[in-house]
């Protein structure tokens, strides 16, 4: 393999694509990539660290645990099928109105809007049209780069209560939304950790 006709991301993939079914620490990933890569260039890899991350966000590498990946081609190759096809993008768009469901913004206001898996495709979420959620490139980032499922179900909590205090219309619009958003992580048994008691809104 010559170090002038591969790059970094390159080297880190094929190191995984050479251990099918593995499951690796990133610790050791770590170690034994920068290892290699200095035999082979005589140079210090840059960001192996961020290789490794990124090759995960793109669907080439499962999260198996904590710090812990695995190369399994045959998920690989099904990712393109758990993707949203563009007419299912456009109903869900049109059932949440073209807005971001945690602020509200959206299409009116000149604001990116992307559909996102309420259920992550990692931990086994479909694309399908219950799954699927309208959010703006904002909070698109935040849940797929920070991992924050657990955060959304927590800001909805909140925005839930805080909604349940205000005697207004529009309070209990938001109040009826933030319960609909939390009973869908009811139904996809997602973050059940995190205690919520689903409530019948009065009209």
């Amino acid at each position: 393999m010559s170090p002038g006709k591969i790059s970094q991301m390159e080297f880190v993939k094929s190191y995984y694509f050479e251990r099918p079914g593995q499951d690796i620490s990133h610790a050791h990933a770590k170690e034994e990539i920068e290892t290699s890569w200095f035999e082979l260039t005589g140079k210090r890899m840059e960001d192996s660290d961020r290789a490794i991350r990124k090759l995960h966000q793109l669907g080439f590498l499962k999260k198996i645990g904590k710090g812990l990946y695995r190369y399994d081609p045959e998920s690989v190759n099904r990712r393109h099928l758990e993707d949203f096809p563009e007419s299912l993008k456009k109903r869900i768009l049109k059932r949440d109105a073209y807005k971001c469901r945690v602020c509200g913004l959206g299409k009116a206001e000149g604001i990116e809007l992307h559909i996102d898996h309420i259920k992550a495709k990692d931990h086994g979420g479909q694309a399908t049209f219950e799954n699927g959620q309208t959010l703006c490139s904002k909070h698109n980032f935040m849940k797929k780069n920070l991992h924050v499922s657990t955060l959304g179900k927590k800001l909805f909590i909140s925005l839930y209560e805080d909604a349940l205090k205000s005697n207004t219309d529009i309070g209990k619009q938001m109040a009826t939304f933030a319960n609909d958003v939390l009973l869908t992580y009811e139904k996809h048994d997602i973050d059940s950790e995190i205690e919520w008691e689903p409530k019948t809104l009065e009209e």
